[in-house]
């Protein structure tokens, strides 16, 4: 009956996956061709768009979702094995007639709808199989969770948000603010499957013998509520993906102020095929983009001036217009971040096409 428990619950967390999984195509989708600043290290790198960021977090979740379906596929039931596994007592019952006694277990893995059977077990099914099975369930979690995490540094620079509800309160000192409080439960949330994915570890692979019942304590806490986790951060995250926004106008004046920057592979790329060297042209970037940092950084500078500080370092041979066309075109070129947001989508399309009533799932009102 336990088994049975994990199983159905798996069955229902799988669902829900789908629906994260279709709600951030969606999102995927609707932010396809914003184009922000990708970050490294938390610090702008090169241009990508809101949609593929998304798309990245959500490629995360799909792979969980196979893993978490994979499982499933193989999950294996201990079924009536008697008291250490050897199914004495059942070939007693059947005075000695191992045929029934063989049907008899077939029948009850059948009647409990479970895929396979554990042959040799002992008193207990091993306990690397909870260790599987919490492990899914933080992997599922992983991609909304960093997600979440993300959304929360994006609403400091106030290029995005959760959303905020009406009449809901960002912090009860502080008036003005609107905290990202439902992505801070998500990644509360993570932070507890992991403590349980820890408690899983310690009970695989300290089996005794036949088996014993000292992982009992553990398991009755950790089971139960390593799904209660993963289900309340779902319906906390599917709430953030209804109500989620993005806020152009900033995001822009963030890309125009870091567009120079984030175009530096590109211009050393543009030196290095006029007739320079990789290195020459490097060190000649780097000098010039850490030295217009400093100045924006300390007041000495009130916009980014780090092309026309290039068009005049001798080491390189772009001059104003092969420049200025490097800042055009980059504006517009996020690379294949466009193709691989339709390639998630078609994923999610075929997977939403198997499991229509999941897909459309709608989360219930949270706190």
């Amino acid at each position: 009956v336990e088994q049975l428990q994990v199983y159905r619950s798996l069955e229902a967390i799988r669902d829900k996956s789908v629906a994260v999984l279709a709600r951030l195509s969606e999102r995927a989708n609707q932010w396809s061709e914003l184009m922000i600043t990708a970050r490294t290290h938390n610090v702008a790198a090169q241009p990508t768009t809101f949609g593929k960021r998304i798309s990245m977090f959500g490629e995360e979740v799909l792979c969980a979702y196979h893993n978490l379906d994979s499982i499933l596929q193989s999950y294996p039931v201990r079924g009536l094995k008697g008291a250490v596994g050897t199914q004495m007592d059942q070939v007693s019952l059947f005075n000695g007639d191992t045929t029934k006694v063989a049907e008899l277990d077939e029948q009850v893995r059948v009647h409990l709808g479970l895929p396979k059977a554990w042959t040799n077990v002992g008193q207990v099914y091993p306990r690397s199989l909870d260790f599987r099975v919490v492990s899914a369930l933080v992997d599922l979690a992983s991609g909304p969770s960093s997600l979440a995490k993300t959304l929360r540094l994006m609403a400091g620079h106030e290029t995005a948000s959760e959303g905020f509800a009406k009449g809901q309160t960002g912090s009860s000192a502080m008036p003005h603010k609107m905290n990202s409080r439902s992505c801070e439960r998500v990644n509360g949330f993570h932070a507890i499957l992991k403590g349980h994915l820890t408690m899983a570890s310690n009970l695989a692979g300290d089996q005794w013998n036949e088996g014993d019942v000292s992982c009992s304590v553990v398991r009755r806490v950790m089971l139960p509520d390593a799904f209660y986790a993963i289900d309340g951060l779902y319906e906390t995250f599917l709430t953030i993906l209804g109500q989620m926004d993005a806020y152009p106008a900033i995001i822009e004046k963030e890309n125009t102020h870091y567009l120079p920057f984030l175009l530096t592979t590109t211009i050393m790329m543009e030196a290095v095929k006029a007739g320079v060297g990789r290195e020459t042209a490097h060190e000649a970037i780097k000098e010039h983009a850490v030295a217009t940092v400093h100045d924006l950084r300390n007041g000495k500078a009130s916009e980014n001036n780090l092309l026309k500080r290039l068009e005049e370092d001798a080491r390189l041979p772009l001059d104003a217009n092969a420049l200025s066309q490097i800042l055009s075109q980059g504006r517009d070129n996020v690379g294949q971040a466009k193709v691989q947001i339709a390639h998630f989508d078609e994923q999610i399309s075929a997977l939403k096409a198997t499991h229509p009533e999941a897909a459309n799932y709608s989360p219930g009102s949270i706190l």
